[in-house]
């Protein structure tokens, strides 16, 4: 038991409360978590105060499991939690000057200049804001240069932040409220745009709503497989102990993933906290901005190498790869057997829920989601990882060309509705399949580079129905 007498653990908001209280069915993989009558007299509407050893341990499994996440405001304050600003840099003295003024005075500053071609306007800013200077003679790119600051901390927390991020004054103290938990490593903030002249173009707005950085607007737990599957460092409060390996310096994109799927693998948490934000000036130039996004496909070979449980473009069931294969086909035998499927799917999963009130009403709801995850994962694999094969289909077959326009122009449509990104939905789609191409296109060429298709292929796993008791 590591949780501690104070804190409060709210279910997520896709956890559903079954059998009038006696158990909880949610998470990622999805499980259904059998409550002992001690354990279900804890539950205080959806919310689990810790009050003593029994709501700890309850807390924790919910923790543990995806199931509920940390109320932050009732999270306890650390008492004398120092902390140290690290800033890796190269050139953006003004961007600099602006993330430091927003740190404000008396804080511990590393800014470590990343060989810049023009270094004295950054030792300049520096030494303006009181800042230690740690100058590296050669690039090391952001994960050599953080691993540089990382090594002159001698605080327990350390807070890495980019130098083109604006930092609101409660963002830090409120992430560094979740290390009350002993086993989270590091926490972020939801990372949004930054207003400026320029973010209020076409672009500007669309990266607004669409950014690559911003994980949404819900709390979540940083796990591979699930919705918040990896957390970006260009702004994360970390414990000085969870980093003493640092980023791998050999990566120059996707260093932040690795980090992240390490620290999981070590037994540690990662927290995701969108209610605190830190302000990011995104790329809104139609060139740099498309480079940045096929930059950061060119990450997924070297985590491939790292990481090859975790990178797959899509994770299939055999039941959910079926359904999708059945619609993809398009024959007059598509949908019925795309609605077996379903149907003894669902007969499967109300088996393993059996005991509850309404097995079958769960096991419908269930199927239907997951279903519909499917073939949100089969349109990205047309539109976005898998764009090349799919454009040599259209040449050759009508279906292909149907299925990718079908893929294409629901994707849209249903993002725009979600995205609200102030844009028509030609420049919006315009702007999203832009995205996607160039994303597609980094995956591709790492894979070519690399000679490897582990980046591009899905993973298939066993239907994921648990039983376990809490």
């Amino acid at each position: 038991m590591t949780i501690p007498y104070g804190f409060t653990v709210a279910l997520d908001r896709h956890t559903r409360v079954v059998d009038g209280g006696r158990a909880l069915l949610g998470g990622f993989p999805t499980r259904l978590l059998r409550l002992t009558p001690r354990a279900s007299g804890l539950l205080t509407g959806r919310e689990v105060q810790v009050s003593d050893r029994a709501g700890a341990l309850l807390a924790e499994r919910l923790l543990d499991v995806g199931l509920g996440h940390p109320v932050v405001a009732t999270l306890p304050e650390l008492p004398a939690a120092r902390h140290t600003f690290v800033v890796p840099v190269r050139d953006r003295a003004a961007q600099l000057d602006r993330l430091l003024t927003s740190i404000g005075p008396g804080r511990t500053v590393i800014v470590v200049d990343d060989a810049s071609e023009h270094p004295e306007p950054v030792a300049d800013v520096a030494a303006k804001h009181g800042a230690r200077l740690c100058v590296l003679p050669v690039n090391a790119g952001p994960a050599g240069a953080r691993n540089a600051g990382l090594r002159l901390v001698t605080t327990p927390y350390v807070v890495l932040v980019d130098s083109d991020v604006v930092l609101p004054p409660g963002t830090v103290p409120t992430l560094l409220r979740h290390f009350a938990d002993p086993k989270v490593a590091m926490a972020v903030p939801r990372i949004t745009g930054l207003a400026t002249a320029a973010s209020t173009g076409w672009l500007g707005r669309y990266e607004n709503a669409r950014s690559s950085l911003d994980l949404g607007a819900h709390p979540a737990a940083v796990r591979p497989g699930s919705p918040v599957s990896w957390a970006p460092t260009a702004c994360a409060v970390a414990r000085t102990e969870a980093l003493r390996d640092g980023f791998d310096a050999r990566m120059r994109v996707g260093e932040d993933v690795d980090l992240c799927w390490r620290l999981i693998e070590n037994g540690w948490r990662v927290r995701y906290e969108p209610s605190v934000e830190a302000a990011h000036e995104h790329r809104v130039r139609v060139g740099d901005w498309f480079r940045r996004k096929a930059v950061y496909g060119t990450g997924a070979h070297p985590l491939a190498e790292r990481h090859p449980e975790f990178i797959a473009p899509a994770v299939l069931t055999p039941w959910s790869a079926a359904l999708a294969v059945a619609l993809l086909a398009q024959r007059r035998w598509s949908l019925p057997v795309a609605g077996a499927v379903c149907a003894v799917t669902a007969v499967r999963i109300a088996d393993k829920l059996s005991g509850t009130r309404e097995p079958h009403r769960l096991a419908l709801r269930l199927t239907a989601h997951g279903g519909v995850a499917a073939l949100a994962q089969t349109s990205a694999l047309l539109t976005r990882h898998w764009w090349p094969l799919t454009v040599v289909g259209c040449l050759a077959s009508r279906r292909v060309r149907r299925a990718a326009a079908v893929a294409a122009l629901t994707d849209i449509a249903l993002e725009y509705r979600r995205d609200r990104a102030g844009l028509d939905p030609v420049r919006y789609g315009v702007a999203r399949r832009l995205d996607d191409l160039a994303y597609g296109a980094g995956v591709w060429f790492s894979a070519l580079r690399g000679r490897s298709t582990a980046a591009l292929r899905p993973r298939f796993v066993r239907s994921e129905g648990r039983r376990t008791r809490g």
